[in-house]
């Protein structure tokens, strides 16, 4: 498939980007160049190829799912440059 200037411009218009005319011709070629190897590879027979979701078949390593509190309040507090009952203080900003 080969791309005309007015289709790389209507591309480059709707991607945003300013081409000079050398740059449409160049990158004319390389799109169709990239179509052409689309076309080559859908005539790849995959009808028996099982689809999958990845090309290795390594597992997710997991963890169990516990809820804890962190055990860090002491620890966020000092950050803090008030605290009283456990947590931030912060000064009063509506009357």
């Amino acid at each position: 498939m080969s791309l005309t200037t007015a289709q790389v411009k209507k591309i480059a218009k709707l991607a945003r980007i300013r081409l000079s005319d050398e740059e449409v011709v160049r990158y004319g070629q390389e799109i169709s160049s990239i179509f052409n190897w689309i076309e080559m590879l859908q005539e790849v027979n995959t009808d028996k190829v099982p689809q999958m979701s990845s090309v290795s078949s390594i597992g997710l390593s997991l963890r169990p799912d516990v809820v804890t509190d962190g055990n860090k309040q002491a620890d966020i507090l000092k950050n803090a440059p008030k605290s009283a009952f456990g947590c931030f203080e912060v000064p009063k900003v509506v009357e």
